[in-house]
């Protein structure tokens, strides 16, 4: 799994697969990739709703590869 950590932005997941839980809540999304809030104003927690913009968020760019054994 690779985590991509936009600058100043949202942190992408790629996948096609994801089990979402927030509280009681589980939704199972199929999609090619999800982008999920990184700078604590969005809306729509866990995803990004863009706020990152309005507010000047900034973080620099990384990458989280996570391998298998």
């Amino acid at each position: 799994m690779k985590l991509e950590f936009l600058e100043n932005g949202p942190i992408r997941v790629e996948g096609a697969r994801f089990r979402v839980r927030v509280g009681e809540k589980e939704e199972v999304l199929e999609k090619p990739r999800v982008f999920l809030c990184r700078c604590g104003g969005s809306s729509r927690k866990p995803f990004c709703d863009g706020t990152h913009k309005a507010i000047g968020f900034q973080a620099p760019a990384a990458v989280l590869e996570v391998e298998g054994d």
